[in-house]
């Protein structure tokens, strides 16, 4: 039984990252514009993270600068793919390639001249093993961004799905020509979103750096970011979708960690790639089956049809 409990709690702790950078870039593509740079902007949150919890002393502090840094990336992405117009592929690609290197250097910077930041405050624990000991449940550690993230899935459903603004940016996703006829904003609107796809994704990045690992490091995020965007794809571009997605590939990382350590014989390399390899074979099976909104991906030109 105890077994069991670590198995969902190491799973919930590795796909609450996954959800934040997924819920990002649903937000985004529902509105027409994708956000490859997913895994760069939550490079940027893992060290804004961890450099506000360590010299605040505050990990909430940390928490809400990576939401901020997250989404000044997000706004590069916003000004080349909605302003400019240029490819969204391209933008994307563009920050994962510059996030790293600027992670680095604010690393650097903030902490003489270290690659990897000092440890840092971490968030605190919903169930933790002090108020579970002796019981079956201590190893069903849940930290407050596992729950913070299940409930902002469920606030962005309801957003998308039962408010006007939700109605608006589903609009614009999928015909932005007929939502601009009436009235709607559609760059107004794919801006909003493409900032808060940052925030998400630097509240995901956060959620590793001062949640699991409590510190910054090079591999912190280490694809976590192109894992999110399967999970936004075999979701079928739905917060829910999404959600249970992030829970399978955080399975299959428990899984990794439980064999790992236990009584099987399984060569490192194999458990290495059984996450990447999840990816592919979702990516595989599912991608045909999935259809984006119409517009995702497609710069819109005001006055074009």
């Amino acid at each position: 039984m105890e077994s069991f409990f670590l198995l969902i709690g190491i799973t919930l702790m590795y796909s609450t990252p996954l959800v934040f950078g997924a819920l990002g870039g649903v937000i985004s593509e529902r509105s027409g514009v994708t956000n490859i740079g997913i895994e760069g902007m939550m490079v940027i949150g893992a060290i804004a993270g961890a450099a506000g919890s360590y010299f605040t002393g505050n990990p909430w502090v940390g928490f809400l600068a990576a939401g901020v840094a997250g989404a000044l990336v997000a706004l590069l992405h916003a000004v080349a793919s909605v302003s400019f117009a240029a490819d969204q592929t391209i933008s994307g690609v563009a920050i994962n390639m510059l996030a790293p290197g600027l992670a680095l250097f604010a690393c650097r910077s903030f902490f003489e001249g270290a690659a990897m930041s000092p440890i840092a405050p971490k968030l605190p624990k919903v169930l933790g093993e002090s108020g579970l000991a002796g019981t079956p449940f201590v190893n069903l550690n849940v930290n407050v961004t596992t729950v913070l993230a299940l409930i902002f899935a469920i606030i962005m459903w309801f957003v998308l799905y039962r408010t006007k603004w939700g109605l608006r940016v589903r609009a614009v996703g999928e015909h932005p020509a007929a939502a601009d006829t009436l009235g709607i904003n559609v760059y107004k609107v794919r801006y909003v979103c493409v900032l808060l796809s940052g925030m998400f994704a630097g509240f995901g990045g956060a959620s590793v750096s001062i949640a699991i690992i409590s510190q910054f490091t090079q591999t912190a995020i280490s694809g976590q970011g192109f894992i999110a965007m399967a999970a936004v794809i075999f979701g079928k571009w739905t917060p829910f979708g999404a959600y249970g997605a992030c829970l399978l590939f955080g399975f299959t990382q428990a899984l990794v960690i439980i064999l790992g350590g236990g009584d099987f014989v399984v060569p490192s390399q194999i458990l290495s790639m059984l996450p990447y390899a999840m990816t592919i074979i979702v990516l595989v099976l599912f991608v045909g089956r999935s259809v984006a909104p119409k517009a995702d991906g497609i710069p819109y030109i005001k006055g074009s049809r």
